[in-house]
């Protein structure tokens, strides 16, 4: 069973300095109570995304420790990467597992941004479920004008942060803090180099744009050259991979290209999977009780 927990899922802005990856991880390792479950990096995105979880204040000393780690050694001003960011760490949004109640992970996230700009003076957002303000729920709305248009937007008429000055720090920018149900971060590489079609296939799939409830997507160019939809499915349970899958597909064809590969990023729940393999293999009343694996560590 499991119980009361807590997971973290940090986005760090460095995904090609293993060095600096490691060290970052490491400051969560040497975290009493806090287990790493997933480290995925991206070179073309530059950006790395950090799984760990245990009991929340557990977890939540252990995010405040990876901050201190990536703002010692992450410095935006020489970052370069296909994902948008704001931060040396970008985002880091705590996720109830279990027993655990959103309301815990909102209270997480609020202390934790409150520690952070007191210790490193680096200025907070909140966001999704923890957030101040209707307009700061959407991270890409925050992320909006990225590192570079930070200082300007913080002087904007709402755009102060919710901790801190309305100045970025120097080198780490600003962090992005908040609580969320678990998502699908999920990768679709495209038959094709042309970024613009990869482009014109997420406004067409994410909801923002009038696609599928609860997707966020945007074209970028993947390490290996593809261009690439890569997408966030808030709630699966609602807009299920296969869904999300088979209109990117659809609209990939209208500009006569194909689907190359796709990939999760960091770690999936286990009914995405069942239902993405009952969709496509069209398994009547298939359910996850059926896997093996499962069963045996009931």
């Amino acid at each position: 069973m499991v119980g009361r927990l807590v997971e973290c899922v940090p986005n760090i802005s460095e995904g090609r300095r293993r060095d600096v990856i490691d060290a970052v991880v490491g400051a969560v390792r040497l975290t009493p109570g806090a287990r790493v479950l997933n480290v995925q990096s991206d070179e073309s995105h530059n950006r790395s995304v950090i799984t760990f979880a245990g009991e929340g204040e557990a977890v939540a000393q252990a995010a405040l420790a990876l901050v201190e780690r990536a703002v010692e050694l992450i410095d935006l001003r020489d970052h370069r990467g296909e994902h948008p960011r704001v931060g040396a760490v970008d985002v880091i949004p705590f996720v109830p597992l279990g027993e655990t109640a959103i309301e815990e992970c909102v209270g997480l996230a609020r202390r934790l941004g409150e520690q952070i700009w007191a210790t490193l003076r680096l200025p907070v957002y909140l966001y999704a479920a923890a957030a101040a303000a209707a307009h700061r729920v959407r991270l890409p709305d925050i992320r909006k004008g990225e590192f570079e248009g930070l200082a300007e937007k913080m002087l904007q008429d709402g755009w102060a942060p919710d901790f801190g000055d309305p100045h970025p720090h120097p080198s780490a920018g600003a962090v992005v803090v908040g609580a969320r149900y678990p998502l699908i971060a999920y990768n679709i590489n495209l038959q094709t180099t042309d970024v613009m079609i990869a482009r014109a296939v997420a406004r067409a799939v994410r909801e923002s744009s009038g696609g599928l409830a609860h997707v966020q997507a945007m074209g970028v160019t993947a390490a290996s050259g593809l261009a690439q939809v890569t997408i966030n499915i808030l709630d699966a349970s609602k807009t299920p991979m296969a869904r999300v899958f088979d209109l990117v597909r659809v609209e990939a064809n209208r500009h006569g290209v194909e689907v190359a590969e796709s990939e999760v990023v960091g770690l999936v729940p286990l009914d995405a999977i069942v239902d993405a393999a009952r969709a496509h293999l069209r398994m009547h009343g298939f359910d996850r009780g059926q896997i093996l694996e499962f069963r045996l560590l009931e």
